[in-house]
Formats: C-alpha cells, sequence, structure tokens
C-alpha cells in the first residue's frame, strides 16, 4: 500500500511501510548504507509528515516482514494483547506522540499500555520525536525487575561491572572486579566478557565469579557473556549460571545468523528458572542488541535499522529480563556515524525499550574509527540517566582491553551519581554501606584498600 503527501510544491510517495519508516528516521549512517534512507531532509519530513497520520491499529495488518516468513513478526502479532492496546486503538500515530507527552498519560497508565505496544508503532512514535520527547516520555517508564536484588526502582541507578581481560586471566579480572565494587560498581551485574568461548574458560569465570559473590556476601549476579548453547551445556553440567546471555536482533534470520532462535531462548529461559537462584525474584535472561546488526548479517529485509532494533525488544519482552542493553556505538561508523547519531540512537532505544516494558540499560560507547569522543558519551550519559534509564557499564579507565573499543568508567557512574543523586539498588546499596565503602549519603570512603578485599586478589588459578 503507498502512501502519499503533498509537501510545498513536491508531490512525495512511499511505496509500502517499510519504506515509509526508512525514510522518516533521522538521518544515519547504516540506512544509507543499505540505501534505504531519505534522500533529502525535505523527503525525511515529508516522510514524517505521512507517518503522523498513519492510525496505530494500521500496523496490525500491514507488517514490515511478513508473517509467514519471520518467527519475530509471529511473536509479535500473536502476542498483542488488544484489552492494553484499547485506550490508543483510535489514535494516529502523530496523536499517539501527544498522548504520551500529556502529563495526564502516568507511569502505570503506560505500565498497562506495554503489552499492547508493536515495536512497529513505537519505532514510528519515536521518528517524530525530538530528543527532549524521548527523554521525558521514557522517564515516565519504570520497569524493575530482580534477582538478588531490585533494579529499575524510580530514584535509583545502576552499574554493570565489566572486568574484562584479553587473556582471561583471574588475577586480572579478580583485580577489576574488587576496583569496581570499591567504586560502588556492579549492582546491575558482574559479567564478563570473555576472551575465549569454551566451555573449560567459561566454567572456570562462572566459578571465580561465584567464589566473590560469595566470599563477601554481595547482593549481585553473576554473567558470563557466551553463547546461550554454550550457557545451556554448562547448566546441564551443574555450573552455577545465574544469568543467561545472548545477543538478539529483530528478525529471523538475524538471529539464525548468531546460532539462535525462539526455541533456544525458550530452553535456555526454563533451564535457568529452574536453578532457583534468585533471593528477590527470578528474572535470568540478560540480552544485547544495537542498531545495525542485522544489516550487517544482511538479513534486514529492507527495513531500517532503528525499527529492526526496537523488533529485537519484542524477542526480549517475551522472556521478562533481569537486563537489557543497547550497545549503542559498538558496530562502529558504518551504522552509527558520529557522536550525533550514536546520541540519538541511545536515546531511542531506551525510549522504544521502555515503552515496551523492557528494563533497558545502555552501553555508551564508540569504536575508536567512529567520529565521536567521550564529551559525546557524557552527553548521551547525562541524557540516558535522566531519561530513567536502569544501567550503564562500569570499566577500568573507560577503555575496554579486551574487546577494544571506548565506554564508561567506575568514575563516570560516581559522577551521574552525585549529579542527580541516584544511589545503586537497595540490596546492594545497603551492602556497600555494612562494607564501609559507600555512606549513607553516598559518597565513598576514603583510605587503604579493605583486608576483606584484598584478597580477592589471590583468586588466580582458583575454579
Amino acid at each position: 500500500m503507498p502512501f502519499s503527501v503533498n509537501l510545498g510544491h513536491q508531490h512525495y510517495v512511499f511505496g509500502d511501510l517499510k519504506t515509509l519508516l526508512a525514510k522518516a528516521t533521522p538521518a544515519r549512517s547504516g540506512d544509507v548504507l543499505a540505501g534505504i534512507a531519505a534522500s533529502s531532509s525535505e523527503e525525511r519530513v515529508a516522510a514524517q509528515y505521512a507517518l503522523a497520520d498513519l492510525p496505530l491499529r494500521h500496523f496490525l495488518n500491514d507488517l514490515v516482514i511478513p508473517y509467514e516468513d519471520d518467527e519475530v513478526t509471529r511473536l509479535i502479532i500473536d502476542s498483542h494483547d488488544s484489552q492494553a492496546f484499547a485506550p490508543v486503538s483510535q489514535l494516529s500515530v502523530g496523536e499517539f506522540r501527544d498522548y504520551l507527552l500529556s502529563d495526564a498519560t502516568t507511569t502505570e497508565s503506560l505500565r498497562q499500555l506495554a503489552p499492547g505496544l508493536t515495536p512497529e508503532m513505537v519505532a514510528a512514535v519515536s521518528k517524530l520525536m525530538r530528543v527532549q520527547d524521548l527523554i521525558l516520555v521514557a522517564k515516565k517508564c519504570e520497569v524493575v525487575t530482580r534477582f538478588r536484588n531490585t533494579l529499575g526502582l524510580a530514584n535509583h541507578f545502576s552499574t554493570r561491572l565489566q572486568p574484562n581481560h584479553p587473556t582471561d586471566d583471574a588475577a586480572g579480572i579478580a583485580a577489576s572486579i574488587v576496583d569496581g565494587l570499591l567504586y560502588a560498581s556492579g549492582d546491575a551485574v558482574i559479567g564478563i566478557n570473555p576472551a575465549s568461548d569454551n566451555t573449560q574458560t567459561v566454567s572456570r569465570l562462572l566459578y571465580l565469579l561465584e567464589d566473590v559473590i560469595t566470599r563477601f556476601d554481595i547482593p549481585t549476579q553473576s554473567c558470563v557473556l557466551t553463547h546461550v548453547t554454550t550457557t545451556l551445556e554448562l547448566i546441564n553440567q551443574g555450573a552455577p549460571v545465574d544469568l543467561v546471555f545472548q545477543s538478539i536482533t529483530g528478525t529471523e534470520a538475524a538471529n539464525n545468523s548468531f546460532g539462535v532462535n525462539l526455541s533456544i531462548l525458550a530452553e535456555a529461559h526454563a533451564a535457568a528458572q529452574s536453578l532457583q537462584r534468585g533471593t528477590v525474584g527470578n528474572n535470568v535472561m540478560y540480552f544485547e542488541t544495537g542498531q545495525g546488526s542485522a544489516l550487517s548479517a544482511n538479513a534486514h529485509h529492507g527495513v531500517d535499522q532503528q525499527t529492526l532494533e526496537t523488533r529485537a525488544y519484542a524477542v526480549a519482552r517475551a522472556f521478562s529480563p533481569l537486563l537489557v542493553n543497547t550497545v549503542v556505538g559498538f558496530i562502529g561508523p558504518e551504522y552509527l556515524y558520529n557522536g550525533k547519531q550514536i546520541i540519538r540512537a541511545g536515546l531511542e532505544d531506551h525510549f522504544c525499550g521502555k515503552l515496551l516494558g523492557l528494563p533497558m540499560g545502555c552501553d555508551i560507547c564508540y569504536t575508536n574509527h567512529a567520529e565521536a569522543d567521550q564529551d559525546d558519551m557524557d552527553m548521551l550519559l547525562t541524557q540516558f540517566v535522566a531519561a530513567g534509564g536502569n544501567f550503564i557499564m562500569g570499566i577500568p579507565g573507560a577503555d575496554d582491553i579486551m574487546l577494544n573499543y571506548q565506554t564508561t568508567s567506575f568514575h563516570d557512574a560516581l559522577y551521574i551519581r552525585r549529579l542527580l543523586n541516584l544511589p545503586p539498588a537497595p540490596e546492594f546499596f545497603q551492602w556497600l554501606q555494612s562494607s564501609n565503602i559507600m555512606d549513607s549519603q553516598g559518597a565513598l570512603f576514603s583510605g587503604e584498600l579493605p583486608a576483606r578485599f584484598a584478597q580477592a586478589l589471590s583468586l588466580k588459578g582458583q575454579a
């Protein structure tokens, strides 16, 4: 079905829904690479006018990827909650934007609405929004999840402690963990990206994390970010698995390129839940996403990268995850060229994920060949947390020496906590106080390394 609009003296026609969505998207290099971006600012504005007039219910019948061709599409349509959708079912995309920005639309009403929204509806309305709109609406959305602590509460903010090491050296990883804990990082998860993905290495890292967490009675959860099938194998071997990790995307074909599908994710979700390792809840999945992943796998079906990113959130939503992390600048400038595009994408991802009911974090990052720097990351960090983001990464010096990219440091997390007066998860905050790391006002104690943590540096070689 074509869509048309007159803008000034120019008549614009967009051949189908995915073309309309792509042309309406704020400029980014990935859509240019795919050959689907608007050819001019005028064409982009025309597409946004046409999109604003499109009824939300149109997205339930006109699908960007056919139902019979894609299991993600089938998941989106089959899980749609028509009763939850009812309050906005008569609105156009433009009217939906006004609804979201209205003071009458509350946190509770958005929570109830989430199951009635499809990713394409949410992606569409984000394309009509300024940065301040994305921040203001996302701030209303609160998504709380639990495992060994409570994440996502209003007026709190969490971090993933990311102690990566280029050779998976236990002493190096342990040193980074202690460093992060002493800077009050790690309540979202202590999560390692392993340099090697073999089961022996991953198992050794899982036992190392288990030792640290149990030795110091830390109310947090661990994760080794290996492939879901490796984690399943280790669960069957009795390894101490807290969270199951997997990178996901918004099309069946792209997920297949990752070696994963909905059935495998369901199997892993059930296996992890059966372990009952959580103490205050049992949200056991950790997903990571990123705009451009489907295009990089040549599995984008001509759909723009931001809409596909939002479709990935439908996959995540099906498994009630503890954490969802958009690794916003990691794929590179081929998809998000510079700091401006990275900032916009990070705020879009957070807005769309939160509106769909997900506990969104952001790896505020860039690769070394992108037109970006730490000033850009400071801007996204401040805007993201002001928008109510659930968590960010914490890495020594903001430089990941294994993955070779730039992200946020333990000090960056302290900056945003001090600026906005945001303590960690309540259970973790209490532990920090009892461990003489942080006082009740959120200030760090200074002094020598506490003796109880010095012993963690002797973990090299332990299994």
